[in-house]
């Protein structure tokens, strides 16, 4: 057997293992590498070997993955998510069917200007879930919103994932369009997301309005409750129940206190306004000017920064770290042309650029996104080098949009975190329907970006 072979299917395998037991892809991802490189690659002795591995170690990612959600850790402990949420909640004027799409518009935007998506599923769903429970939303409506606004904002120049596809493609040397990754990926998810407000009666909130929602509740817990304007004024203050709301999750306007801007909240949001700019604007590396922004919020106010580090997504670093460093050595030993090749002898161009998109929609749905697109991008590399039959920037674009649009599973870790801040008696259901959502898309994303943008050829 081939070592081509042997590296895919040590991929294979640890994308497996990851799933049925409680190990951190990137950890495998990482002995795999070693195991492989140091038996696979050539080199006069060990050190050389082992040089050759950690080249492959990816440090711009590192400090990205680091220095986004370390500011956005700031960000939370200080309050100034909890006042954006708020914020929106009240530009809409109270409009109870107008909240799912505040949920969804946030987390994009999140997202959108560096935030991991898991982070901001993390972030928001206890708010968008707790919203829900108080105003009678269905929880799979709300929890589909956040996790499609979470992918629908991921592509982005700025965003990780839309870090890792540019750059695999930029490295490779095909063309690249990241305003048409990430306009299609919105759209993309944008539809999916209209299709879920009125297949799980997003349309029955229309008319409805907080403050009379917040009323009936406040009567109904006051006549049949003993205690009832304790539990009332509990209510108001935003504590939801199912435990997954506090007084700070339900900006006012709605319930609660009003979240004021303090000088803290007011530096943090010139920091995000900044990091965009740098970025946008400026071509500043994301993670070095979110690191930056972190450092000098935390030198400010090192209140609001306490626990921060900690709450760095760090699994999410060793995983994406991890699984770059493995593709490096995969490419180092020639599996990475063999593969293309081997796509490429298919003989039907279109097929396997629709075979393409199913791997990474079904291996996404139980594993990470941000591992699925640094492994498989840079396999469909080959097969795209010189292939005019079909076009790079269609396939790319198709295969991103398949691979997270299925984080909706309850076996990803957006969708998993839906389920944690579903209410309890509605937990099972919300679990359950996203098993059959999610591996709907597996089914259906694949097939509608192929057809839209890879079949037609105008990318």
């Amino acid at each position: 057997m081939s070592v081509e072979v042997i590296s895919i299917l040590v991929l294979a395998g640890i994308f497996l293992l990851a799933t049925v037991r409680p190990v951190n892809l990137g950890a495998l991802a990482i002995v795999a590498a070693f195991i492989l490189g140091i038996t696979a690659l050539k080199g006069a002795d060990v050190s050389e070997k082992t040089d050759a591995i950690f080249a492959g170690f990816p440090g711009d990612l590192f400090v990205i993955l680091a220095g986004v959600t370390f500011l956005f850790a700031i960000a939370k402990n200080n309050g100034t998510v909890d006042w954006l949420v708020g914020a929106a909640i009240r530009a809409v004027g109270g409009r109870i069917g107008l909240i799912p799409w505040v949920m969804f518009a946030v987390t994009a935007c999140l997202t959108a200007i560096g935030a991991v998506v898991p982070a901001s599923v993390a972030i928001i769903s206890p708010i968008g879930m707790g919203f829900a429970v108080r105003y009678r939303i269905n929880p799979m409506l709300m929890g589909l919103l956040i996790i499609n606004g979470a992918s629908a904002g991921g592509f982005s120049p700025m965003s990780i994932f839309g870090g890792i596809t540019n750059g695999v493609v930029k490295k490779a040397g095909l063309p690249g369009d990241p305003t048409m990754l990430f306009l299609s990926s919105f759209l993309f998810n944008l539809a999916l997301s209209l299709v879920a407000f009125f297949l799980f009666g997003g349309h029955e909130l229309f008319g409805r309005r907080a403050d009379e929602a917040d009323d009936e509740a406040e009567a109904d817990l006051g006549a049949g409750h003993p205690d009832g304007e304790t539990v009332a004024s509990a209510q108001r203050s935003g504590s939801s129940g199912g435990g997954v709301a506090t007084a700070t999750t339900a900006p006012s306007g709605m319930a609660g206190t009003e979240i004021a801007l303090d000088r803290d909240r007011i530096l943090t949001l010139i920091g995000l306004v900044a990091l965009a700019v740098g970025a946008l604007f400026f071509d500043l590396n994301v993670g070095l000017v979110a690191i930056t922004v972190a450092a000098i919020l935390t030198l400010i106010s090192p209140a609001s920064a306490k626990d921060a580090v900690n709450q760095i997504a760090w699994p999410t670093v060793l995983l994406v770290c991890g699984i770059v460093m493995y593709v490096s050595v995969m490419e180092n030993v020639g599996t990475i042309k063999w593969l293309g090749n081997e796509v490429a002898t298919i003989g039907a161009p279109l097929l396997a650029a629709l075979i393409i998109c199913f791997i990474g929609g079904a291996v996404s749905a139980f594993a990470s996104t941000t591992g699925i697109l640094g492994a498989l991008i840079p396999l469909a590399v080959p097969f795209l080098t010189g292939n005019h039959a079909v076009g790079a920037v269609g396939v790319i674009t198709a295969l991103a949009i398949s691979s997270s649009v299925v984080d909706s599973s309850p076996f990803s870790t957006s969708g998993a975190l839906v389920v944690a801040n579903s209410p309890d008696d509605r937990r099972d259901g919300v679990y359950k329907g996203l098993i059959r959502w999610g591996f709907s898309m597996v089914a259906i994303a694949p097939i509608a970006t192929w057809l839209v943008l890879v079949v037609p050829g105008w990318l």
